[in-house]
């Protein structure tokens, strides 16, 4: 099994001290060159009177595009403390059994506009970099991430999945494992019968977080997507969906608690 986790934009101040990153420890080497060059770029871009425009982010966070520039000095945590919106509360990290995080160090993926792949264990800085960014003399980030990530994912997934993608559109554009959609789950969360017609973001996002660490505590060992609803139909109601004309992944929908 595969589980795929995007980014967050809110990540955690950096702590007093910790060793600054280091390209050749993080996971994925293959991955250096791209990375090396989205660094520079984004040093660069967050020099410029356009930064904010240019990274999508309003006056409120001007002193994160400051940090941009500082970045290789910036003391790190692993990725799965650095990030911290609300999908990573609902994964909670810190409280993973050691099952469950030694099989996240080797079935978990995050997948990075900045560092493309990542392993839970990653040591990276807080950064602010959104993948629809247009970075000085890159412009769109997702043409040069997809060629490798395509390749990178379907390699983590064994080339045979089943996979669990919990990325939004805008972070699967920059590389879908190859080959694999029909191997590939992806979650909607729905509203409980009788309570708000609409799930918040928020609760969204949390609820994708609290999937992923519910099959990692698990002792089961999905084969296909069918398996992967079966584990997190002990903890919610769902349905399932069957790839098709709109979705050409498995769809598992998780009703949300009123």
């Amino acid at each position: 099994m595969l589980i795929i986790l995007p980014p967050s934009e809110t990540k955690r101040s950096p702590p007093a001290e910790a060793p600054t990153v280091d390209l050749d420890a993080l996971s994925f080497p293959a991955l250096n060159p791209m990375r090396q060059r989205v660094l520079g770029a984004l040093v660069e871009t967050s020099l410029q009177p356009d930064a904010q425009r240019r990274l999508f982010v309003g006056p409120s966070l001007a002193n994160e595009v400051a940090r941009n520039v500082y970045l290789v000095d910036v003391p790190t945590r692993p990725a799965t403390e650095t990030y911290a919106g609300p999908l990573y509360q609902g994964l909670d990290a810190a409280a993973w059994s050691p099952h469950a995080a030694a099989r996240a160090a080797s079935e978990v993926v995050i997948v990075s506009a900045l560092w493309g792949a990542l392993r839970p264990a990653d040591r990276i800085p807080a950064y602010r970099l959104h993948v629809c960014s247009r970075l000085v003399g890159i412009d769109r980030l997702e043409p040069g991430w997809r060629p490798l990530l395509v390749a990178i994912l379907a390699e983590a997934a064994g080339h045979a999945g089943p996979i669990l993608d919990l990325r939004s559109r805008a972070y699967q554009a920059v590389g879908r494992p190859a080959g694999l959609d029909e191997q590939t789950v992806t979650l909607r969360i729905r509203p409980a019968p009788g309570g708000p017609p609409h799930v918040g973001d928020v609760i969204a996002k949390r609820m994708r977080g609290e999937a992923a660490s519910h099959l990692l505590a698990s002792g089961a060992n999905p084969d296909e997507p069918l398996d992967i609803a079966d584990v997190l139909s002990t903890r919610w109601s769902l349905e399932i969906d069957q790839p098709g004309v709109r979705d050409r992944t498995w769809v598992i929908s998780l009703q949300s608690a009123r």
